[in-house]
């Protein structure tokens, strides 16, 4: 997206000194509202700019707002936390596909409420992250973690500072399997603190697909609050 966004901006007539984002997403991962800054040479008219920018981006990317900011500002650096969504769907949706994960066997939407309960907090994370040796550190603090049933959608939200490489879909992996009755509840506290139930299992096939994840907002110490938990995108069960 970063060079999508880099040549929209010279294309609107911008001459881009630096262009940062707030984060990187695997491929297949969706942004509803992905932040970034970019320094230009010249001064502009944000509206004006906007649209420019817009009429030459792909179909797929889509600038909402453009305003200025002080010249410090840094899209990553500056956030204070991050919130992610993810969709399941319990049926078959031909036209939603893309945007969730489709769980054949029965889900049990409590069992897994409360075991997404005991997220919230400080816990090592080194069983739910790709390659936690190339990692700085484990460690992340759970801000939030809430989940919804919207007909046949479950929705997680997840809130922290900062995420790990693929920490939040093998969270969602892992509470799939507590709520098909394949993991318990404790066990799956466990996990957070890097505990194995058996030696046998490997968190890592348990990835969710990125369809159904989403970059629901970037949050700064001005940002408003987290609107209500809806899904990012509502699909129709054919």
């Amino acid at each position: 997206m970063a060079g999508e966004l880099r040549a929209a901006l010279g294309r609107a007539g911008a001459r881009v000194l630096d262009l940062g984002g707030a984060g990187r997403t695997d491929a297949g991962v969706h942004a509803l509202a992905q932040v970034a800054h970019a320094r230009l040479a010249e001064r502009v008219e944000p509206g004006a700019l906007r649209r420019a920018v817009n009429e030459a981006l792909p179909a797929d990317v889509h600038v909402t707002a453009l305003s200025p900011a002080p010249a410090t500002f840094h899209a990553r650096h500056d956030a204070v936390a991050r919130s992610y969504l993810y969709q399941i769907s319990r049926r078959r949706t031909a036209f939603g596909k893309r945007f969730v994960w489709w769980i054949k066997r029965p889900l049990r939407a409590d069992a897994m409420a409360e075991a997404a309960a005991r997220l919230p907090g400080r816990h090592d994370f080194v069983l739910l992250t790709e390659r936690p040796g190339e990692q700085a550190s484990t460690l992340v603090v759970v801000e939030r973690a809430e989940i919804g049933t919207f007909g046949d959608l479950l929705v997680l939200r997840l809130t922290a500072s900062h995420f790990l490489w693929r920490l939040v879909r093998r969270v969602v992996g892992a509470l799939v399997h507590v709520g098909a009755g394949e993991l318990s509840v404790p066990a799956f506290a466990g996990l957070l603190e890097g505990r194995l139930p058996a030696p046998q299992v490997n968190p890592a096939a348990w990835t969710a697909p990125p369809s159904g994840l989403f970059l629901e907002a970037v949050s700064y110490r001005d940002s408003p609050p987290l609107p209500p938990l809806q899904p990012a995108v509502a699909i129709r069960a054919e």
